[in-house]
């Protein structure tokens, strides 16, 4: 006779097979079944957080640092609804999430029961399934097993991103069969390469005279920055990496050329707009308007450009590719390298002084835009300054994440990541205000051992500022760097660029965020001068709980958008 266990037992014994360690979610009427179920088993440990859109970042956050399914929860209604621009942001930056949510019971479906979110409503399913891979509702407890397994497959094979999952109350409670299953058992690993392609790229790339390599974020979420050294090394080819893709190839290698796209190193910008490439391997990108300074025309390489996605809807989709490779990043990179190895000693043109020649033309070019105020001591601080502290004061294995806003664009272009720390940013495609300060928690939960650092502007911590409050009850040991400004200054210094100096709806009361961190519980302090920087961050990571440190910046201090603010008056141009 076969075990029964409930509805929602079942779906833990799934997420235990995935090596779920938490689920972030708040309690609501309907979902309490599932609460009642953690209760009972604790081997999977429940966050509740302050804001169910701060839960779908936290699971988008533990699942981009572990590469394993992050998982988030809501009641149903407002709960359901409050999930949307989290899970947007996970589909963006291809992230395996599971959001459950619940939903009335279903005798009441149609009566207009309190939060109904069925067809008689708002539909939570439907408004759904433009955030997710999938979106479904669990009409049958005895089809939960299938269902889930055809959501977990969808969220963890491909592209991968955020499947959803509506289950009605009652059915939550339901006896049904302990059918688990392995994953291996219900879904692939994917390992496929193209040969005849992998062999073409080997020749263009050999033949190549001044190649390079623009790396994206398709190589960080693969783990395959071991790789990219590799490729980059045998055929001494200069690397840069897109805004999402930072972190990918270590930048105090002599090969590195630094961020290209917005907020642009000088180096990468210089190099890859030369006209003198003549092939281009562009590794895990979409090659979308942050990655390419809006579709900047002098991208293209003379020869070809190669273009390797597991996504094949996005290879040539911006920029005409003489070469197309599909698939997950490790294995055609691997390919290519035993290729490469295998042909290498048979090229007589192989660069051997390749890096050599990189050095030299590198010393000729500034590695960021303004070298003095990052070695400024004025008042108030500038945020240059505070990027080169944070280069050296934050361990060498920190995880940053990184808020939608000027944070993000100072830390991509004067923020060194040398390859054994993590750089995340949900600035690309999507740029969610408040994901770096609710990421970061998931995140830490995911690598307890590493020291987590959010650097958020003030803006996007009064958006999920609260959930300091998450860390500060669960013992979670976040530091958020706050660069405290007064206003939406990225939107703010692009208006003035783009009218003439006039700006609308972009400042607001300097908000004292060293007090309101210190009322959630966390320690905090507030950083007026430069040289107290390092020390506020050794003390905040020696104090091993939540902590917050209040950075008042300089304000009028303008990071590097002017191709940003270049493309959208290319864009108006274009539609008038």
């Amino acid at each position: 006779m076969k075990e029964h266990i409930s509805a929602v037992e079942l779906i833990l014994e799934y997420l235990k097979q995935e090596g779920v360690t938490h689920i972030f979610g708040i309690p609501g009427g309907p979902v309490t079944p599932l609460f009642d179920a953690l209760y009972r088993d604790r081997s999977i440990e429940l966050v509740t957080t302050r804001h169910e859109c701060g839960a779908a970042m936290m699971a988008a956050g533990y699942a981009r640092v572990s590469g394993r399914l992050g998982v988030c929860c809501a009641t149903t209604g407002p709960g359901s609804t409050n999930l949307i621009t989290g899970l947007a942001a996970a589909k963006a930056d291809s992230l395996p999430v599971l959001a459950i949510t619940a939903q009335v019971a279903t005798l009441a479906f149609g009566k207009g029961s309190l939060q109904d979110s069925t067809y008689d409503r708002m539909d939570i399913v439907s408004m759904l399934k433009e955030t997710t891979k999938l979106s479904a509702m669990v009409v049958n407890a005895h089809n939960l097993a299938t269902t889930l397994r055809q959501a977990l497959r969808w969220a963890m094979s491909g592209r991968r991103g955020p499947v959803h999952l509506n289950i009605p109350t009652d059915l939550m409670k339901k006896a049904v069969v302990a059918e688990v299953l392995f994953p291996g058992f219900y879904r692939s690993a994917e390992r496929c390469f193209d040969r005849e392609g992998v062999r073409q790229a080997a020749d263009l790339l050999l033949g190549a005279r001044r190649p390079a390599i623009l790396a994206g974020h398709g190589v960080n979420l693969a783990a395959a920055q071991a790789e990219l050294a590799e490729l980059a090394r045998i055929l001494s080819i200069p690397v840069a990496t897109t805004p999402k893709g930072k972190g990918a190839f270590d930048e105090g290698e002599p090969l590195s050329l630094g961020v290209f796209g917005i907020a642009s190193s000088p180096r990468a910008e210089r190099y890859l707009l030369s006209g003198d490439v003549d092939v281009l391997l562009v590794l895990g990108s979409s090659m979308h308007e942050i990655s390419t300074q809006g579709w900047e025309a002098r991208l293209q390489p003379k020869d070809a450009l190669i273009q390797q996605d597991i996504d094949a809807s996005v290879v040539g989709r911006n920029y005409p590719v003489s070469l197309g490779l599909i698939g997950d990043m490790k294995t055609p990179l691997r390919e290519l390298i035993f290729e490469l190895k295998r042909r290498i000693g048979k090229v007589e043109d192989a660069r051997r002084n390749g890096v050599d020649d990189i050095l030299a033309w590198k010393r000729q070019v500034p590695s960021v835009l303004d070298e003095a105020a990052a070695v400024s001591d004025a008042v108030p601080i500038k945020p240059q300054r505070l990027m080169r502290e944070l280069n050296d004061c934050l361990p060498e294995d920190a995880i940053i994440f990184a808020d939608s806003g000027n944070n993000t664009l100072w830390a991509l272009h004067y923020l060194k990541v040398t390859g054994k720390n993590m750089f995340i940013h949900n600035w690309g495609e999507f740029g969610a205000m408040g994901y770096g300060v609710a990421a970061a928690i998931g995140g830490k939960l995911a690598a307890p051992q590493r020291p987590v650092i959010a650097i958020v502007g003030d803006g996007a911590f009064g958006m999920h500022g609260m959930e300091v409050s998450t860390a500060v009850s669960c013992g979670i040991p976040v530091i958020w760097v706050v660069l405290n400004d007064g206003r939406f200054n990225a939107v703010h210094q692009g208006q003035q660029l783009q009218y003439g100096g006039r700006t609308m709806g972009t400042e607001f009361h300097r908000m004292d965020i060293a007090k309101i961190a210190e009322g959630l519980g966390a320690w905090s302090v507030r950083v007026l001068r430069p040289q107290d920087i390092g020390g506020a961050i050794r003390e905040a990571i020696a104090v091993g709980n939540p902590a917050v440190l209040d950075v008042m910046i300089d304000a009028d201090e303008v990071p590097p958008i002017h191709a940003r603010v270049e493309s959208l008056e290319r864009f108006f141009a274009a539609v008038q």
